[in-house]
């Protein structure tokens, strides 16, 4: 899934990117020039949203998510998997249910035409932010359960030993971008 991973990469940068812009020509503008863009606070807002849920992609894929690893770390490998499995299960439940709700949130804007207040744009535009971005985090949190149900209880890591493995990937990442 190398295609996920760039897609989220490359929306996040250029979410950070334009919010960054927007707000830095926001504060040069009201500082110096004494005015200011109404519509900078909107879309800055709005991609806040968007840039939210694919980090929160991005994390549920690196299993970056903050946990109680007290528990976890305390307990029998079998107990490990299966509170992983469950844990990430009922996060595949929720984005799901965010997805849901996000469409249904769209399809509401949509049809009763509402409008955002400083640029008067359908809502609906924004509002697909939602959807767009629980369909990643759905991805990533059902990616995750699959694996931890694949993986045998005797092989099911503590949190510190997944940290050493992740910094492993990432060094050998890099050394096969750099050949």
């Amino acid at each position: 899934m190398k295609i996920l991973d760039k897609i989220e990469e490359y929306l996040c940068i250029c979410c950070l990117v334009v919010m960054t812009a927007l707000v830095f020509a926001n504060v040069f503008s009201r500082y110096v020039l004494h005015a200011s863009f109404s519509f900078s606070e909107e879309i800055t807002t709005n991609l806040f949203v968007l840039l939210s849920m694919m980090g929160t992609a991005i994390a549920a894929k690196r299993q970056a998510h903050l946990g109680l690893s007290i528990v976890t770390d305390r307990v029998s490998p079998k107990a490990r998997r299966a509170l992983l499995i469950f844990g990430y299960g009922l996060a595949t439940v929720f984005s799901a249910a965010v997805l849901v709700y996000g469409i249904l949130m769209v399809r509401s804007e949509y049809i009763l035409g509402q409008v955002t207040a400083a640029m008067q744009w359908p809502e609906w535009i924004y509002g697909c932010f939602v959807p767009f971005g629980a369909i990643f985090m759905t991805i990533r949190f059902a990616q995750i359960t699959m694996k931890e149900i694949r993986t045998p209880a005797d092989q099911v890591l503590t949190e510190e030993e997944v940290q050493i493995e992740e910094a492993a990937e990432a060094a050998r990442e890099r050394e096969e971008e750099m050949k």
